[in-house]
């Protein structure tokens, strides 16, 4: 158990967690821009969810010595990750079980504050339709694949979450 609070309390597992956020970014863009598969603005949401994530590696990153910033940090985490598998699995089921009742909007439903899909549209502009499953890879969707990265976030943070806020020695 010491090793796993050492671990937690590191540097190493933040910037772990930020390697990872940022891979999957970095590919949602490389299947946008590079592959050309539109993104539906479920997608484009389960992208902000990640950014969540990878905004709470670099706080952890930048206070990991740090209770209040580790917690900070953890909660940025956790609610980033369960968002997004709450928005994975309302995607998946939309492909699934196509209803015209069950759509997403063509637009995100951003806060006016914030247009993030006016201020960035390359990365935050949906313009693909939900229903679509433009990709797959060993029979299995990208919403699918969504669903498991989501849900190992969530374990990695059920897994750190007491070790990260336990006091050092």
């Amino acid at each position: 158990m010491n090793v796993l609070i050492r671990f937690a309390q590191s540097r190493a597992a933040w910037l772990t967690l930020a390697a990872t956020a940022l891979s999957l970014e970095l590919t949602a863009l490389f299947f946008q821009h590079v592959m050309k598969l539109d993104p539906c603005v479920m997608c484009v949401y389960q992208r902000l969810a990640i950014f969540g994530i990878l905004f709470a590696a670099v706080l952890g990153l930048t206070g990991y010595q740090s209770r209040i910033t580790r917690l900070a940090a953890m909660g940025i985490w956790g609610v980033s990750a369960a968002w997004g598998l709450k928005l994975a699995l309302e995607l998946v089921d939309m492909q699934t079980n196509p209803s015209p009742f069950a759509t997403c909007s063509f637009l995100p439903e951003f806060p006016t504050w914030m247009p993030l899909h006016e201020w960035l549209p390359s990365v935050f502009m949906p313009t693909g339709m939900c229903s679509d499953i433009p990709w797959e890879m060993m029979g299995v969707t990208m919403g699918q694949w969504m669903i498991v990265a989501f849900s190992i976030y969530l374990v990695a943070w059920l897994i750190f979450f007491v070790p990260a806020l336990r006091s050092k020695k």
